[in-house]
């Protein structure tokens, strides 16, 4: 230690003796959607930027770029580029002078980004790129996402790459980060992977990555950019754009020099080495790439001309030769571990936490395609298998599932899924995903009166599955005629349907016919009603709050096998749950507070699509409560509706609470399903589902990072801005627990969430905005959402023990529900053979790359080859951390021959790297010096036989595989 520590000091002491080397890096930060349309972005700028960017690199060979959305590169690749261009842009990327960063359809969000769909767009991304180019993107360039999650870092390392770059993190810690020179580290993003999938991580400074727009000796305001300011919705026919900063000429290029290398010199005092990173671009730049460099160029010059006066040299790099710089310098780094940059504040007034909660309806609808599309990959992947050449056209299909994998991948966008970017865009984003799952759905075709269940988890499930039908009496029989335990009632959101709830027990990626016999009248007998049973509800009389003098008098027990929910007549709100298994009672109501926010900018504060930022504390949401409950034999139903004002006909918010009784193999009834209706709101409102409980949490809340492993968030006051700072990002799963019992929420899609008082959990649901801030009313970035939301959490209360081992399986479950749809079934399936869920549902899919497995090979070979469709993608997950419990935290070994083998015989076995383009066996990533250096062998040997197939999964592991199924069955 005492050695490195000298040789640490010796390093930086050389340091100071050169000159600052200086990495210009030139690119353009091109939102995937945001103000404008993709489509709007592509005619007026992002088209140009690869034109011009491809011509004015080849004509000088210093000159660098790096590409980082693939969405617009591969839309100007396939719809723009000529010839010419291809040819200079293959030469270009094989001499390193234009690199791909990231390589990922886009640079996704890092806090409501699901962890399944993070990876499904860099896969996306990476795949076009290793079979147009042979190149594999190795550095991230994640400057604009609010805040920074731990999950990306892991799977960044997953996917092969050597360095992490990140930038918006909250204002106060960066500058403590900048003064002591730690801006830099090494992160050890997962508790349970350690050493092995750690990533060297540069923080930018307080300039993040736009180069400084002022100019002291000019009135301009786009400081190096001479291009101008890109102009929607055409660019302009001579060229001319506003704003271009003065040209650099003899009598300007003193007063840039000097400008410029002031800047770099700041910059340099907040990094340990004289290598300073100096990003020249910014949003929407380098259109007129002839103007930038041709002012670039000599400015450059001029400075390293007179590098001895300056102190100070300059280069055109890419990030992978920045970094390398940083990597030979061969310091010992300071370690991070698995904490979190969340939430992101960027003043004292200004926490970026309400975007957790902005554009409910798409981050569901963003969610629901998903999971469609997941289980179409592996309803598809087996069909190949099963009958290669059957009369679904494996062309069609594929560019179905692509389609929507793009739909998907696209609004991971940090400005997408998020929810901060224009009504139109929302809507664009909204049309390509239902576009896109209508094509999926063209792959169910339709038969009526069939229902097909489709279970895309790994592991066998007895569940509910509600149809919505429009006769008042049906009978369920599966496909051998047996009647199947179903239970109907009217519907809880419309008065001329009914729901249909049929109990299904399906084994792992497994289908299930059912037929639905359907009467307008009431059936008489058992074999015609077969095992369906019509619930009838119970109406409780509209409760007004200023009546609740006295509580607690008349308590309703709603029971089931886990649970006894105790309703109060008085308040009809819940009172109490007691859970049966584990004696415990825990006091606990819930219903909906609002928010109040101020919408003028000379009032103080304002909320909007990024941020939230109440006036005060919560108020109660409504004024008058209903409930009726209906029992039933399958589920019983509680339906409250929580009225505004006492005399309203209609109610503005609603929960109903489906308690479900035991049935099969597996209890399920430890799970409260809660959906919620909510709006349309007063403009100026956050809705909140407050849930109050005896719980002595202390204000602790657990929430999850992209639902891959879960944050300790320890309440923190603050100086101001205390509420909102203290909300996080619930993707799949929130808890408080205190030492006797754990409340669990998992939930549908992405939403804030926060402990604002000692057993509370509160979950921000909706918003409704409008303010006057220059800014968003120029970009029509106000938030005025006046939609009716329908979420789903699902609840869940015991031991901390019991639920450690039921939330991360639930949260898998409700967001892969079993896939309904009408479609004929030619034989019944083998199951998924899987005894214990330590493992995630599995990603089955055909990618159809037409890319060869050998790195050499590949590369020599015909770049424009067919889609290889008996090649097939596995990834498999272990779900729990290490030590999180006794049994189900330990390793699991499995043999993928045996457990495939309901879908065919595997003959090839090959693991990769998380997105595919890496042979495990290949990938060396850098190893970065730490305090605690640990030399780890992350190669994986493959014996002969059926070892060969023996796979062992770690806690938190991914391992991703390629397999071929023997030739037989094609």
């Amino acid at each position: 230690a005492c050695k490195s520590r000298w040789m640490a000091l010796l390093t930086l002491a050389i340091f100071k003796n050169k000159p600052i080397q200086t990495f210009v890096i030139p690119h353009s930060h091109m939102d995937v959607g945001w103000v404008y349309t993709i489509q709007e972005s592509m005619h007026a700028y992002a088209a140009n930027v690869y034109t011009t960017v491809t011509e004015e690199l080849s004509k000088a060979a210093d000159r660098r770029f790096i590409a980082v959305e693939q969405e617009f590169f591969r839309l100007w690749w396939d719809t723009v580029a000529t010839d010419s261009h291809k040819k200079q842009v293959r030469q270009l990327v094989k001499e390193g002078r234009l690199e791909f960063i990231i390589g990922g359809q886009v640079m996704h969000d890092e806090a409501v980004t699901d962890l399944d769909d993070e990876i499904l767009q860099m896969t996306e991304g990476h795949g076009f790129l290793y079979e147009t180019f042979g190149v594999r993107p190795q550095f991230s360039w994640h400057v604009d996402p609010f805040g920074a999650s731990a999950t990306t870092p892991v799977l960044f390392a997953l996917a092969g790459f050597n360095a992490h770059l990140i930038s918006r993190i909250d204002y106060d810690l960066k500058d403590a980060m900048q003064k002591n020179k730690k801006l830099q580290f090494v992160w050890r993003g997962s508790p349970s992977l350690k050493e092995k999938h750690q990533i060297f991580t540069h923080t930018m400074d307080q300039f993040s990555y736009c180069t400084p727009s002022q100019l002291p000796f000019s009135n301009r305001y786009s400081g190096f950019y001479w291009n101008g300011v890109a102009m929607f919705p055409d660019p302009p026919k001579n060229g001319v754009y506003p704003n271009m900063s003065l040209p650099v000429t003899k009598e300007t290029v003193q007063a840039y020099a000097k400008t410029m290398v002031e800047n770099i010199k700041q910059r340099a005092a907040w990094f340990r080495t004289n290598h300073v990173l100096w990003p020249w671009g910014c949003d929407k730049q380098f259109y007129n790439s002839s103007v930038q460099f041709n002012n670039m160029d000599p400015l450059m010059k001029y400075i390293n001309q007179n590098s001895k006066e300056f102190g100070v040299t300059v280069q055109y790099a890419t990030l992978s030769e920045y970094f390398q710089a940083i990597y030979q310098s061969d310091l010992v780094w300071e370690l991070r571990g698995s904490e979190d940059f969340l939430p992101y504040s960027t003043e004292p007034h200004q926490a970026w936490t309400g975007f957790y909660a902005s554009r409910n309806v798409l981050k569901g609808v963003a969610r629901q395609a998903s999971s469609q599309l997941q289980a179409a990959e592996t309803l598809f992947t087996r069909y190949r298998i099963s009958f290669p050449d059957g009369p679904v056209a494996k062309d069609w299909a594929l560019d179905k599932l692509r389609a929507l994998r793009w739909a998907v991948s696209e609004v991971q966008h940090h400005d997408g899924i998020t929810g901060t970017e224009s009504p139109t865009v929302a809507d664009m984003y909204l049309q390509h995903l239902m576009q896109a799952s209508m094509g999926v759905d063209e792959l169910l075709a339709a038969l009526e009166q069939h229902v097909i269940a489709y279970n895309p988890l790994a592991w066998n499930t007895t569940t509910i599955i509600n149809v919505t039908v429009t006769f008042p009496t049906a009978a369920v029989f599966d496909d051998d005629g047996q009647p199947v335990p179903a239970q109907i009632q009217k519907s809880a959101h419309s008065s001329v349907t009914y729901d249909l709830f049929i109990m299904v027990e399906l084994g792992g990626l497994q289908h299930r016919k059912y037929l639905i016999k359907f009467s307008e009248k009431l059936c008489s007998g058992r074999s015609k009603c077969g095992r369906t049973y019509k619930a009838k509800g119970v109406l409780f009389e509209r409760r007004n709050i200023r009546d609740w003098l006295k509580t607690g008098r008349r308590l309703l027990p709603v029971l089931n096998e886990c649970y006894k929910l105790m309703f109060d007549q008085d308040t009809n709100l819940l009172h109490s749950i007691t859970n049966l298994q584990g004696k415990m009672t825990v006091r606990m109501t819930q219903d909906f507070w609002e928010y109040h926010t101020n919408g003028d900018v000379k009032a103080g504060p304002i909320s909007d699509n990024y941020i939230f930022s109440a006036n005060g504390s919560a108020v109660r949401a409504y004024k008058a409560v209903e409930m009726e409950i209906i029992p039933g034999k399958i589920v019983t139903e509680i339906r409250q509706h929580f009225y505004r004002e006492e005399s309203d006909k209609d109610y503005t918010y609603s929960i109903t609470t489906r308690v479900p009784e035991c049935f099969g193999s597996r209890l399920q009834c430890h799970r409260l399903e809660q959906t919620y209706s909510l709006g349309p709101l007063h403009l100026n409102t956050e809705v909140i589902l407050r849930t109050s409980s005896s719980l002595k949490n202390n204000r602790t809340l657990y929430t999850d990072d992209n639902g891959y492993q879960m944050m300790q968030r320890t309440y923190r006051n603050f100086t101001n801005n205390t509420l909102a700072r203290n909300y996080f990002p619930m993707v799949r799963a929130a808890y408080i627990e205190d030492d006797c019992s754990r409340l669990v929420l998992v939930s549908d899609r992405a939403h804030g969430v926060s402990s604002q008082a000692n057993g509370q959990l509160e979950v921000m649901l909706h918003r409704r905005l409008w303010n006057n801030l220059p800014w968003n009313l120029g970009y029509n970035l106000t938030l005025n959402d006046s939609s009716v939301i329908k979420p789903t959490l699902w609840m869940m209360l015991g031991s901390i023990s019991a639920t450690s081992k039921l939330y991360q399986r639930e949260a898998i479950e409700l967001q892969h529900r079993p896939l309904q749809f009408f479609f004929p079934l030619a034989h019944p399936e083998r199951p998924w053979q899987v005894e214990k869920p330590r493992g995630r549902s599995p990603v089955l899919s055909i990618p159809g790359w037409n890319y060869s497995s050998d790195h050499d090979v590949h590369l020599s070979k015909d770049l424009h080859s067919e889609p290889d469709y008996d090649r097939v993608l596995l990834r498999i997950m272990h779900l729990f951390e290490e030590g999180e419990d006794p049994e189900l935290s330990k390793p699991v070994t499995i043999n993928l021959k045996d457990v495939l083998q309901g879908i065919g015989e595997v003959e090839v076995l090959e693991e990769r790297s998380l997105t595919g383009t890496w042979n495990i066996t290949s990938l060396q990533r850098w190893k970065w010096r730490t305090a605690d250096t640990l030399e780890t062998n992350n190669k994986r040997c493959w014996s002969c036989g059926d070892e060969a197939f023996t796979v062992t999964i770690s806690p938190k592991e991914i391992r991703t595989f390629f397999i071929h199924f023997a030739s037989r069955n094609f």
